[in-house]
């Protein structure tokens, strides 16, 4: 059996947050695993450790709030199952730092159910029964916390489609998640040990926001490295060759095109315009106006990785 955190009913937004800094939540499974394409394990990290509530609300997030209830009325219709609220975050028994604010609870059964919304460009990744993997993790995280015999999730696909799916318990994946999770959040979190980079661009961001500003002028003597710093060589003449090899294509398409502006087959249609584009002269500017081009410069300050062979 599960336990229950805290009360949610009357909760703020605000408290709801600090709450969740407690623990490992649903949405924080995937991402976790690797499996969440808007975020990481790092940015998972750097959330847990901070003392700051950063309250972002977003377009979409709140209208996923408010269609909420029409997703859960959807489900009912859909199903003919009742549901209800469970106004809690619960926390796993045996693994404390494992939580779970659920959207709703089946009347009557261990079984939850789980809302979402998703836009007509996500449509593809729900056909044929599917569920995006990091949506997969959540309600695994959810079965494991509740301790449920399985979890339901329903996603209105906004002015095209509701679908729902059932997700029967799989005791091997439970037991993996909450190894993954426990061994994260013991040695990364607990440890204030940063996760691992994984080459994405929101994780160039978050380093950037937390060390964008060096401190200490001190040459570090660079160890461990040499065999990166060799493959990324590597990558880079490997790169290099690709961007000809693309550049060489679309010069054959242009000499094939000649002096025509569109072609055209079964598979493909290339065009070639002329376009106009205005590019204001910013050294012109600088040399005759330089009251105007100050007032109008802004300055931008950050770290630039310069790698050379010794």
């Amino acid at each position: 059996m599960c336990k229950v955190l805290v009360k949610t009913s009357g909760l703020s937004h605000e408290e709801w947050l600090k709450y969740r800094k407690l623990g490992l939540g649903g949405s924080d499974a995937g991402a976790i695993c690797g499996l969440n394409p808007y975020s990481s394990p790092m940015s998972v990290y750097f959330d847990k450790i901070g003392d700051e509530i950063i309250l972002i609300d977003n377009e979409a997030m709140k209208q996923g709030r408010d269609l909420e209830d029409y997703v859960a009325k959807r489900f009912i219709e859909a199903t003919g199952l009742k549901v209800r609220r469970a106004n809690s975050i619960f926390m796993h028994e045996q693994y404390p730092h494992l939580l779970a604010n659920v959207d709703r609870m089946l009347v009557g059964e261990n079984i939850g159910l789980e809302c979402k919304t998703a836009s007509p460009y996500s449509a593809g990744k729900w056909k044929d029964g599917e569920v995006p993997a990091h949506y997969l993790a959540q309600c695994y995280h959810y079965m494991a916390v509740m301790n449920a015999d399985a979890w339901y999730i329903a996603v209105v696909i906004l002015g095209q489609d509701f679908k729902y799916v059932k997700i029967e318990r799989d005791e091997e994946i439970i037991n993996n998640l909450i190894k993954i999770e426990t061994d994260f959040w013991n040695n990364n979190v607990c440890r204030r040990v940063i996760p691992e980079p994984d080459g994405s661009k929101e994780v160039d961001e978050l380093i950037n926001q937390y060390f964008g500003t060096p401190h200490s002028h001190e040459s570090l003597i660079l160890q461990g490295f040499d065999d990166a710093l060799q493959r990324r060589e590597e990558l880079n003449e490997f790169i290099a060759r690709l961007e000809q090899e693309k550049r060489k294509i679309e010069q054959d398409i242009k000499l094939f095109m000649a002096d025509s502006e569109v072609a055209i087959n079964d598979s493909y249609r290339i065009t070639w315009k002329n376009t106009i584009a205005t590019k204001l002269d910013t050294e012109r500017l600088k040399t005759e106006r330089p009251d105007i081009y100050q007032e109008y410069s802004k300055v931008s300050n950050y770290r630039r990785l310069l790698i050379k062979a010794a």
